[in-house]
Parts: C-alpha cells; structure tokens; sequence
C-alpha cells in the first residue's frame, strides 16, 4: 500500500512538474510586485486543484454517459500521455514552449499559471485515468486526489520561492528535469497501452 503511494505520488510529480512551472511564473509574474507574484502563486495552485477536481468527477460521467470501454480509455489515454511526454522530452520543454503563451502579463493566474503550467492536459489525463471507477475503490480516488492536492500544494510553495529555486538550479537545470519527468510519463504511457491492448484481447 505504501509502494503503490508512493509511485502514484513519484507519477504525479512527474506529469505536474512542480519546478517546469518555475521559469514559467517568472515569466508571467515578471511584471509585479512580490506581494501580487505571492498572490498569483497561491490563486493559481488552488484554482489548478478546482480543475482538477473537476475533471476528476466530470470526466468519469463523460466516459460512462459515452459508454467508453475501459480498455479503450487505458489506450486512448497512454497515447495521448506518450504524446505529450514526447512534447516534453523532444519538443522546446515545458517552461519554454508555456512562456510563448504569455501575452497579456496583467491576467496571469489562471493562464497560463493555472492553466496549463500546473493543470496540463497531460497531468488532467493522468488524473482522470488514476481514478478511474472501473479500476479504483472510493477510497482509492480519494487517496489520489489528496495525493494530486498535496502536488499542487508543493508547487504552489516552490512557485513562492521561485526567484532562489531559478538561481539554484538553473533554468537549464529545470529543463533537464523536466525532460526527465518525461521520459518518466512516456514509460507510464506506454505501460496503460499495454494493459489496454492485453485486456481487450482477454476479454
């Protein structure tokens, strides 16, 4: 039990990527005072948690109101993480390709802190497929997302010391990390493909 924590807890700092959010606050905050940056880190964190729970409960009753095979979800989903694991490991790297978004640097805090940095596609995939009803009990999904809310809560304070965590690590340093939480989330990926295609076929 503890194992299986932990490994959820390990996937779900990778496909957030609390520190590829770093540059990109720096980025959209650059403009305000320390006290509106402290604002935005905190705002954005728990409106990214509201996102997630959303689509948490949402996009269960969509699956099942479309009446979605589980196996083609697991499928479905695994492509669409390996995809967006390829984005992070080959493509400009999350901080990079997310600060292009930026244009408007007096609304920031839904996006794109929120919005994609912290709430990627790719991370509300993930979640949705973690809690999953055909796959997980309540009490499973509820672990989960307490686990993706204490996520969030470590991004929110790592966004609060962004300016030292950037000069400590470097913002070359936070975009190896991040292709490295890639490549983590592509082996995720590519493991929910397998466990789909196996369980059709057993079916």
């Amino acid at each position: 039990m503890f194992a299986d924590l932990i490994t959820k807890l390990l996937f779900l700092v990778a496909v957030i990527d609390p520190l590829g959010s770093v540059p990109v606050f720096l980025e959209a905050t650059k403009r305000l005072d320390e006290a509106h940056k402290k604002a935005v880190a905190i705002r954005a964190s728990f409106i990214a948690i509201l996102i997630f729970l959303f689509f948490i409960v949402v996009g269960q009753m969509i699956l099942e109101g479309m009446d979605i095979s589980l196996y083609a979800f697991e499928i479905s989903g695994g492509v669409i993480l390996f995809l967006f694991a390829l984005t992070m490991i080959f493509g400009q790297g999350k901080p990079e390709s997310e600060k292009d978004l930026i244009k408007d640097y007096k609304h920031v805090t839904v996006f794109p802190v929120a919005m994609p940095s912290i709430a990627s596609p790719g991370a509300i995939m993930a979640v949705v497929l973690l809690t999953d009803n055909n796959l997980y009990t309540i009490k499973e999904q509820a672990i989960t997302t307490l686990l993706v809310a204490t996520v969030v809560i470590l991004t929110m304070f790592i966004l609060l010391g962004a300016t030292y965590v950037q000069k400590k690590v470097g913002e070359y340093g936070i975009t190896v990390i991040s292709k490295v939480m890639g490549l983590i989330l592509a082996a995720y990926a590519v493991q929910s493909i397998l466990m789909g295609i196996k369980g059709f076929f057993e079916a």
